[in-house]
């Protein structure tokens, strides 16, 4: 059995691009205040919260299925791109897989955008199922951030 895998998810959204790229980047602000059933904090520990190496604590709220808590670091962002790289390095997932990395990318798709999710785990036991909790929270907080924007449009 594998103890390591990748997951991937495509969504399409309402929103434009650049703005919904900027509300992810802002993320350590605005998940806190427009998504408060899932993110009860957001701090940053090292760096800007958005940069290469920055590292951020991020405390989840009722609508979290598993994880309480996370740091997460950032190892790549490039906002050219709207492309950006995280590893969780501490926190609950870590009881459930060894190694948790997440790549979000951004790009235009007709009047629109697409975001793409991926996540590559090594789980921490053969019995450790696939992600698939985590990914669907990550889908429910990107259609959330999707009317979110749509809202402040």
């Amino acid at each position: 059995m594998a103890t390591r895998g990748k997951l991937e998810v495509d969504i399409d959204l309402k929103s434009n691009p650049d703005k919904y790229w900027q509300t992810i980047r802002n993320s350590t602000t605005i998940f806190p205040k427009a998504l408060p059933h899932d993110y009860k904090n957001i701090e940053i520990l090292e760096g800007d919260g958005k940069a290469a190496g920055s590292v951020r604590r991020i405390t989840y709220a009722e609508g979290s299925p598993i994880v309480k808590s996370s740091v997460e670091k950032i190892e790549a962002a490039d906002d050219t791109k709207k492309t950006v790289s995280y590893a969780v390095i501490e926190g609950d997932l870590l009881k459930y897989y060894d190694k948790f990395k997440g790549h979000i990318t951004v790009t235009p798709n007709g009047d629109g955008c697409e975001v793409k999710w991926t996540a590559e785990y090594h789980k921490a036991s053969p019995d450790v199922p696939d992600p698939t909790l985590v990914k669907d929270f990550a889908v429910k907080n990107f259609l959330e951030v999707d009317a979110y924007v749509q809202a402040k449009a």
